[in-house]
């Protein structure tokens, strides 16, 4: 389950696809309307990269890949609120982009994920996580 974790972590990059940072709580309630799209969209990019598009494999993801899908984006949702960054996030969604804004809450939320401080990844290129991420998923899901 946590090797899953890791890899919707790094999912969500692609799943956040500008504007200066906003007050925190300004628009959480448009992003609660969004989260069931988000839920939606996370739990496909989960079975989508940890199935590596072997069929059996996909249908064995999907439920547990909805299980995680509502944790994480609850707390891509709270990052964004935490972060102040709510109008640069909505933004790049708007604008159909990942920038930076999108790239600080996904790293905060990776971190919160592993149990570590939301800190923890701020100095590692996003690209680099999610290639160690889906490495480090590999071989557990592959057993």
């Amino acid at each position: 389950m946590r090797t899953l974790a890791i890899s919707l972590a790094a999912g969500a990059a692609g799943v956040l696809a500008a504007a200066g940072p906003a007050q925190a709580g300004l628009l959480t309630p448009v992003l609660q309307l969004m989260r069931p799209q988000l839920e939606t969209r996370l739990a496909q990019a989960c079975v989508d990269m940890a199935s590596g598009g072997e069929r059996e494999l996909e249908q064995r993801l999907r439920d547990p890949c909805r299980q995680l899908a509502g944790p994480t984006s609850r707390c891509l949702i709270e990052e964004i609120d935490r972060s102040g960054r709510s109008l640069g996030v909505l933004g790049e969604l708007v604008a159909g982009r990942f920038g930076d804004d999108s790239e600080v809450v996904v790293k905060r939320c990776a971190g919160r994920l592993l149990g570590l401080p939301a800190e923890s990844f701020m100095d590692v290129p996003i690209r680099d996580l999610a290639r160690r991420f889906k490495a480090a998923a590999a071989p557990a899901l592959n057993p």
